[in-house]
């Protein structure tokens, strides 16, 4: 059980009331190893973006619990929830949420600066990751001067600087053209296999389906393993 760096237990969340009600997540159970890639497919509606924000702690859910590396996301206060999410957690997101005002390398270095960090410690740690991605030309320059794959690897620095346990990951291809979504998955999977962060991927993006360790579907609320 050690290296189960997040599990969800009983997960339940509806929207609505009465006979209008709508159950996303019926008892959900979930649990993630370090380094494993995990992606989750399904109909759209079926919930997969409200299971991410409740296993980021974005949302909180009817019924169950999430742990992270062992702690339950609700059952601690909000500002030790925040800490939890910086230190364990990275978001990627369809669009990357870049900060206009800030460079490239302010922006994959804002989540150690949250934490507190040195300006130039953080810029020293995301400084390399952005390299990694291809990026280090891009450093000083603001997202309005990156192309849309710049932006979502900018995006995929972000979310790994800290060194999360796990990142989770809501359409990261679904805006790019086939070679820039080939470069993201490529450097997701070098990543993860790297560093031991576990990757969970809510994706409609076959070959990136393909590439997981695991495949999930969600349906009627529950999840269900799904053939290579």
């Amino acid at each position: 059980m050690n290296d189960v760096v997040l599990r969800c237990v009983g997960v339940s969340r509806g929207f609505g009331s009465g006979n209008a009600r709508v159950d996303d997540l019926r008892g959900l159970d979930l649990e993630v190893r370090a380094g494993e890639r995990v992606a989750i497919v399904g109909r759209s509606g079926a919930g997969k973006s409200t299971l991410l924000h409740l296993l980021g702690g974005l949302d909180r859910p009817d019924a169950g619990q999430v742990f992270v590396r062992g702690t339950d996301l609700f059952a601690i206060d909000d500002r030790a929830g925040d800490r939890l999410r910086n230190e364990t957690l990275g978001f990627v997101y369809q669009f990357h949420h870049l900060l206009g005002e800030f460079t490239a390398l302010e922006n994959a270095a804002m989540p150690l600066l949250i934490r507190g960090l040195q300006r130039g410690k953080a810029a020293s740690v995301a400084a390399p990751l952005l390299a990694r991605m291809g990026l280090e030309h891009c450093a000083h320059r603001r997202p309005a001067q990156l192309s849309g794959g710049e932006r979502q690897r900018v995006a995929l620095a972000r979310a790994l600087v800290g060194r999360p346990a796990v990142v989770l990951a809501d359409e990261p291809t679904g805006n790019l053209d086939r070679d820039n979504a080939d470069l993201v998955q490529a450097l997701m999977l070098e990543l993860a296999a790297e560093t031991g962060t576990a990757f969970i991927v809510v994706t409609h993006d076959r070959e990136l389906t393909a590439r997981a360790d695991r495949r999930l579907e969600l349906v009627a609320g529950r999840l269900r393993s799904v053939a290579p």
